[in-house]
């Protein structure tokens, strides 16, 4: 299950957010969107969990936690179509 993990602080880094995905299972991937132009993080991140009910442990757990100065949000990424 793919999951968008919003609100971060621009100070977070992939590997703290596998961290705290890892806490709750496998992590298949972990992508933290980064500014094109910067190199900064966008403050918004995708992480690809393969066992669904590990993903909603996360979002359950993880959802509306403080990391750094920010609560941050965790639900299921819509699908696109487009890829």
């Amino acid at each position: 299950m793919k999951l968008l993990i919003r609100n971060l602080s621009r100070s977070t880094t992939e590997a703290e957010l596998l961290a705290m995905f890892e806490a709750h299972g496998a992590v298949q991937s972990c992508n933290l969107v980064l500014d094109q132009h910067n190199g900064k993080s966008k403050g918004f991140a995708f992480v690809e969990m393969p066992k669904i009910g590990d993903a909603k442990a996360a979002i359950k757990t993880l959802n509306g936690t403080k990391v750094g100065d920010n609560i941050i949000r965790v639900k299921k990424a819509e699908e696109t179509g487009a890829k």
